[in-house]
């Protein structure tokens, strides 16, 4: 039974469509990388999961939003909030628990195992703001964790982050979909996307491809999508020429 299951969707704002003919879904363990140029819809589909973005047609069946975890682009959450790391790695359990309810040991404990997992416990209580960008991005992360979801969505979380971090980010991905939790993630970066997926979804303006890496990043499919020449490097890499 897949986690995540979209067919024929359409996904925009206040009824206009941003991304159309959508059809894909998501196994437990499977991980799904939307790939596509800026302005493709890569963040309106991931929000359209997490209720952010409307499903404007089509049929889409989601988990329920407790059993998601959303790591937004670093740069969409206000840096200058006065809270810890911790205290933003426990908001990732106020569903669980309600917003108007004291934060248990269990919660506690779950927020700072996450924060282990990603590296950062020793941060625990620096200020969220004065962190680096790579450092807030694996903190989102470790929030979207502790709420132990079953659909991981992350939506460009290599931007302008560092090369430990993005390692750190890369191997507790690895980790939580072998544990068998489903993960979508949206990246402009090619060599990422055929090393980490098991299904690429190639987008812009409409669902262009979907399946392996080795099937749907071929130069063809992607000059089509990009509206540019692809050329397929010797070493399995692909450079985009635009146009």
């Amino acid at each position: 039974m897949p986690v995540l299951r979209y067919a024929e969707v359409r996904v925009g704002y206040r009824g206009h469509p941003v991304l159309t003919g959508v059809d894909l879904q998501v196994a437990a363990g499977e991980r799904l990388v939307l790939v596509g140029p800026n302005g493709a819809g890569k963040s309106t589909l991931i929000k359209s999961v997490v209720g952010l973005a409307d499903v404007l047609g089509g049929t889409a069946a989601v988990p329920d939003r407790e059993q998601c975890g959303y790591v937004p682009q670093v740069g969409e959450l206000d840096a200058s909030f006065p809270v810890t790391a911790l205290q933003v790695v426990l908001m990732g359990r106020y569903r669980r628990i309600g917003w108007w309810r004291p934060t248990r040991a269990a919660d506690r404990r779950a927020a700072r195992e996450a924060l282990d997992r990603v590296g950062l416990s020793d941060e625990a209580g620096r200020q969220f703001g004065v962190l680096s960008g790579g450092q807030r991005q694996r903190v989102l992360l470790a929030r979207a964790l502790a709420a132990e979801p079953r659909l991981l969505l992350l939506d460009e979380p290599f931007n302008g982050i560092d090369v430990v971090s993005q390692e750190s980010i890369l191997g507790v991905l690895r980790a939580v979909t072998a544990a068998g939790t489903a993960l979508v993630l949206s990246t402009h970066d090619l060599a990422l996307a055929r090393d980490l997926a098991d299904v690429v979804c190639l987008v812009n303006g409409r669902q262009w491809a979907a399946g392996p890496p080795g099937v749907t990043l071929t130069a063809d499919t992607l000059s089509r999508a990009y509206g540019g020449q692809a050329i397929d490097l010797a070493n399995g890499r692909t450079v985009l020429v635009e146009p």
